[in-house]
């Protein structure tokens, strides 16, 4: 009973709480203790003692000005947190429900050095599997369309020493073995955040990829449909697109 008593009042005080984090991170600069009162709408005196117990935790830092700001222990928390997630894990529910959406292939890939691995895959259940895209299947970054995300932010100078570094072998008549017509599509990713591949790995097999960003806006995985080319479908863009960005926030991205 009497732990039942307390409840409310241990919710309300975490709720505080809470608020004042809130409000210290919509902060710019170092806030008062009137401003957070204000922000939260807490009594000055209420403000205080909890911004006081924060403090010993370090979760807040008070300045000699008798300002405050967010503490160094949600950093060390915050990275915590990081360290432990897990990419696949992450993206196997959105992979899953895209999957059911269009009832084609969805791959996960990242970069190791000069090729893609794919490290998650649904299967279509409509075709034969390529081994390329088998879960641990390699492929040349130029010859994918989750490879072409990676050169494509990578920039013109590390671009062109990867063209040098490879030679940029084709393995079809439509892939990219030349560094001008490369060029001119990672500037295309660039300007739309979507990258094609045209039957570049495999002929008679199109796909379509947009990245996946962390919390520092990195591109630390790319999100593919693949499909034979009789089933490709321009209408899957926006929903690769929207799934990559659904990804994207569960890892802590907040941009556009």
């Amino acid at each position: 009973m009497a732990e039942s008593a307390k409840n409310p009042n241990s919710i309300q005080v975490i709720e505080r709480m809470m608020s004042l984090l809130d409000a210290l991170a919509a902060s710019p600069d170092a806030a008062s203790l009137k401003q957070l009162a204000q922000a939260t709408e807490l009594h000055p005196s209420t403000a205080h003692r909890i911004l006081g117990a924060m403090t010993s935790a370090r979760f807040v830092e008070r300045h000699e000005a008798g300002t405050y700001r967010l503490g160094i222990r949600l950093l060390e928390l915050g990275n915590l947190v990081k360290s432990r997630i897990n990419l696949r894990e992450v993206a196997q529910p959105f992979m899953q429900r895209l999957h059911e959406t269009i009832g084609e292939a969805i791959n996960l890939g990242i970069r190791h050095e000069d090729e893609i691995i794919y490290i998650e895959r649904t299967s279509s259940g409509r075709s034969l599997v390529r081994v390329v895209y088998l879960v641990g299947g390699r492929a040349p970054l130029h010859l994918t369309s989750v490879g072409k995300l990676f050169l494509a932010f990578d920039g013109p100078q590390k671009v062109r020493e990867y063209a040098k570094r490879t030679g940029l072998p084709g393995k079809t008549p439509h892939s990219l073995s030349s560094l001008p017509s490369l060029e001119k599509e990672l500037d295309k990713i660039r300007r739309h955040d979507i990258a094609f591949d045209n039957e570049e790995a495999e002929l008679g097999l199109k796909c379509v990829a947009a990245p996946v960003r962390d919390d520092e806006d990195n591109v630390v995985a790319g999100l593919s449909v693949s499909a034979p080319a009789d089933r490709h479908d321009p209408n899957w863009v926006a929903l690769v697109k929207q799934t990559a960005d659904d990804i994207s926030k569960a890892l802590g991205y907040h941009g556009k």
